[in-house]
């Protein structure tokens, strides 16, 4: 039985798949605004894309934004992603930089969730893994392939890798080049979910064509859902009130 993973109030892992909601700002008072936004919609998590802000680069500006974010979404858990341009996100930064950036976040105690990509050097996860766990904070292990959908074999395989490195909730987002790309994806996750994982799971299939992944995460397998506010972080995200009507349909006849 996979274990549920507990943020705050949330439990993940358990009946419908969570809303998660990305913010996009890129600066402090467009995040504030955006964070009393998402205060008042029907969502579990918040997403900081922290590759959008335009002080990425200074920690200290950083660690002052969450402060601020922190504050006005108290009790919502919040995850902390950077996410690299080779992986869709808005810039690229240095190893080195990431590193510091994820491990000194894990430490303020400010966020309930680091995202770390499965494909950093594997020393430089397990290093951000640690530091998480040690100021408990949970860790996302991610992949994403903008390109193409990878085989199942691969997509299962990229999961248990996750898993194995210590990630409490194994990620991985794919680009459909046709439908039968979204059956490999809804299937591997499936299998994952049944054979594999002892932990909860997210996995999409981006785009328009993949929609129905982000809807069908109760039957197959995926306990999260990102959807968006006002600009999405990501091709095929839906806008939140509407996902939580679909997800609610679904789960009362499951």
């Amino acid at each position: 039985m996979a274990k549920i993973i507990k943020v705050k109030d949330v439990r993940i892992g358990e009946g419908a798949p969570k809303i998660c909601v990305p913010m996009v700002g890129e600066t402090l008072e467009q995040l504030k605004e955006e964070a009393d936004h998402l205060r008042t919609l029907d969502l579990d998590i918040v997403e900081w894309r922290v590759d959008f802000f335009e002080h990425v680069e200074d920690l200290e500006k950083v660690k002052a934004a969450l402060h601020e974010i922190r504050s006005i979404l108290a009790n919502i858990p919040l995850v902390f992603t950077f996410r690299s341009a080779r992986e869709g996100g808005e810039k690229e930064i240095s190893t080195a930089s990431y590193v510091e950036l994820n491990r000194t976040i894990a430490e303020t105690g400010q966020v309930d969730m680091i995202d770390v990509e499965l494909f950093n050097e594997e020393d430089d996860v397990k290093i951000l893994v640690e530091a998480a766990h040690k100021h408990n904070v949970y860790v996302i292990i991610s992949n994403h392939d903008f390109q193409k959908t990878p085989p199942k074999e691969e997509i299962v395989s990229r999961l248990c890798k996750a898993q194995e490195l210590g990630g409490d909730l194994p990620k991985i987002a794919v680009m459909p080049t046709n439908t039968a790309d979204v059956l490999t994806l809804l299937d591997a996750t499936r299998t994952m979910a049944e054979e594999y994982a002892d932990r909860p799971i997210i996995t999409m299939s981006m785009a328009g064509k993949g929609i129905v992944s982000r809807l069908t995460g109760e039957l197959f397998g995926s306990a999260l859902t990102f959807g968006a506010a006002k600009k999405a972080s990501a091709p095929g995200q839906i806008p939140v009130t509407e996902l939580r009507e679909i997800l609610q349909v679904l789960h009362s006849h499951s």
